[in-house]
């Protein structure tokens, strides 16, 4: 009688369905090659372990422990750690290739649920792997409307104009190479020419949201 109830009072009441949203890729922890390589976990014939901390705002979000093997034919990471209170430990192959600029060798991870060779891994049902192999997990631009990005694109580089500058204006900044100027030169003064030329009636619709 009970549950007959129940089910009246929920179809009577027509009580809503929990929102479900997708695991955003930029909010998950990760660990990239660059990091392993800034903290000296990359160097050759080595063997190094340590500690990965995480922190937003200044407060600490999560750890784990990394041992990082390059002394091998097969090289490999190996994290150990919680999740979720259970404990977590395997190994992700590493792989080195020759640069394309001559200079040393380029490493990736080769994720072990889908084969593929990344530079980055994400933490997402307990363990890092390629963002490939997480099913329903978007970025936040995906989930932005066709509004926002276009707002985000306008007001981005409106309102990020002063950074660009101080940007072209850092000391020792060079403007031109060998006579010629510098890819980055060109890029920064595409960035302001698009910004100065956006116009502010504009910008005024674009906040107040009038047509």
């Amino acid at each position: 009688m009970f549950f007959n109830n129940l089910g009246y009072i929920q179809n009577k009441f027509k009580m809503p369905k929990p929102h479900t949203f997708p695991t955003l890729y930029d909010e998950v922890k990760t660990l990239s090659i660059s990091f392993l390589k800034t903290h000296k976990y990359l160097e050759p014939e080595g063997f190094k372990g340590g500690s990965v901390i995480w922190s937003r705002n200044g407060q600490k979000t999560g750890d784990i422990s990394i041992k990082v093997c390059t002394y091998s034919e097969t090289p490999y990471i190996e994290f150990d750690y919680k999740y979720n209170k259970v404990p977590t430990n395997y190994i992700v192959p590493l792989l080195s290739v020759p640069s394309n600029l001559g200079k040393g060798f380029v490493w990736y991870f080769i994720c072990p649920q889908t084969g593929k060779r990344c530079r980055k891994l994400y933490l997402v049902d307990r363990y890092f792997y390629h963002r490939s192999a997480f099913k329903g997990c978007m970025y936040d631009k995906q989930t932005q409307s066709k509004k926002s990005r276009e707002l985000e694109k306008v007001l981005g580089g409106y309102f990020g104009t002063d950074k660009l500058y101080d940007q072209l204006y850092k000391k020792h900044f060079k403007k031109h190479y060998a006579g010629k100027p510098t890819k980055k030169y060109l890029r920064l003064s595409k960035r302001l020419n698009f910004a100065d030329n956006i116009p502010a009636s504009l910008v005024d619709r674009l906040i107040s949201g009038r047509k």
